[in-house]
């Protein structure tokens, strides 16, 4: 039986197993307690296989400082950056890296139709918001993100798999 073990520097953590009971368990234990990430919050995490591929969701509650604020209004994009590790786990080893996924986001303040603009920066979708608020709930709802090929998994091992949420402090002006 494999396990998928969701775990982070910074962020969540999460067990993971191809039996659905154990993930819906996992899932419950890990949204009644949520962890701090820096000045973001992972409020609930979930994956299953649909279609021979690992997906996650994921809900993040980003809270960002006064200054980042301050510059959102002023018309400074803002680059969220989600790192995901996969590694299989060794007991007697280090750890076998299978894969890195980068995800990188940008929200914009756009003065003159007072938009809130949110861009996925890998696939260059585009979403444009009237509120902040409903800016910041779009970007925090991670759906469907694709992680493994469920063919990568074998069944007699454990696999972590790591979230970082930051903010991307070297893409501001």
């Amino acid at each position: 039986m494999a396990f998928i073990t969701l775990v982070s520097k910074s962020s969540w953590v999460e067990r993971i197993c191809p039996r659905r009971w154990l993930q819906l368990l996992a899932a419950a234990l890990l949204c009644a307690s949520p962890t701090h990430a820096s000045d973001f919050f992972i409020t609930g995490v979930h994956t299953e296989v649909r279609g021979g591929v690992y997906l996650l969701n994921a809900d993040i509650d980003y809270r960002f400082s006064d200054e980042a604020l301050r510059a959102l209004s002023n018309g400074v994009p803002l680059t969220v950056q989600l790192t995901i590790e996969i590694e299989r786990h060794r007991k007697w080893w280090l750890n076998d890296e299978v894969a890195t996924l980068e995800q990188r986001y940008s929200l914009e303040y756009h003065a003159l139709s007072h938009q809130y603009l949110l861009r996925n920066l890998n696939s260059g979708a585009f979403y444009s918001y009237p509120h902040y608020a409903s800016a910041v709930e779009a970007l925090g709802r991670l759906r469907d993100f694709p992680l493994l090929d469920s063919k990568l998994i074998h069944s007699d091992e454990d696999y972590r798999v790591a979230l970082k949420v930051a903010l991307d402090i070297e893409s501001l002006p």
